[in-house]
């Protein structure tokens, strides 16, 4: 198994790409965190999860607050005594054109996207500098890499992710941490679900594999660069993207 004994901290994985990487995390050998908002798509997925045999647990947490990042963290590291893998997948989106998104939105969305990633990595980085390993994933977007019409908020939060990644990477490289990012396309999940049919249609003739990514797609990026497989990759911007014609 490709994570045997390792511990791994998956935010956002009560549901969508992670709930799916918690999944595919515990098949490999891992013993699973899932931290998120959600409590009751969290307590469900983990008893699901549990009942097949694979090592989860729920731990809820605001991102955005750092209070209650340092208290999910606690209790990660009580139960699990330590952290070898860091998924900082959760992420929202508020939509809107430049000239109608409104300043709490837009600030909601960086709160999350990008200060939440700033957090739980402050909160999880100690202990991976004490046992001089870790490995730690950043999930940003083809937004942030291009940009994407109606997504100020969002592009920014994730082109910042991708400034953070490659900072952290420089940082912590000498330490036996490797800092990267995902950046997906446009994938199967509830984000794209208000997107109307003619759009759809567009995206799909411009990107090279004709389809949208699968959340096993991005998951399965997360499990490379949380393998042993990527140990001499550090500070790089994974796009899954299907090919996507920029």
């Amino acid at each position: 198994m490709r994570l045997q004994d390792k511990v791994a901290v998956i935010t956002g994985g009560a549901n969508g790409i992670g709930a799916v990487a918690a999944v595919l995390f515990g098949k490999q050998g891992a013993r699973v965190a899932i931290v998120d908002y959600d409590e009751q798509a969290g307590e469900e997925k983990v008893r699901q999860l549990n009942a097949t045999g694979l090592d989860v647990a729920f731990f809820k947490v605001d991102v955005s607050d750092v209070e209650s990042v340092k208290n999910m963290a606690d209790e990660v590291l009580r139960k699990f005594k330590k952290v070898d893998i860091l998924i900082n997948n959760a992420g929202i989106t508020k939509d809107a054109m430049m000239l109608k998104m409104d300043v709490e939105n837009f600030k909601h969305v960086l709160d999350v996207n990008l200060t939440g990633v700033f957090n739980c990595t402050q909160a999880f980085l100690p202990t991976m500098l004490a046992q001089q390993y870790g490995k730690i994933i950043n999930t940003s977007s083809i937004a942030g890499t291009g940009g994407n019409v109606g997504q100020t908020n969002y592009a920014a939060s994730k082109a910042g992710l991708i400034g953070m990644t490659k900072t952290w990477a420089k940082e912590f490289g000498r330490k036996g941490i490797t800092v990267n990012a995902v950046a997906p396309g446009f994938i199967e999940t509830e984000m794209i679900s208000t997107i109307p049919e003619k759009v759809i249609m567009g995206i799909k003739m411009m990107t090279a594999s004709t389809r949208f990514g699968r959340p096993e797609d991005i998951a399965n990026a997360y499990l490379f660069l949380a393998s042993n497989e990527s140990d001499f990759i550090n500070g790089t911007v994974l796009e899954v993207d299907g090919g996507m014609m920029k």
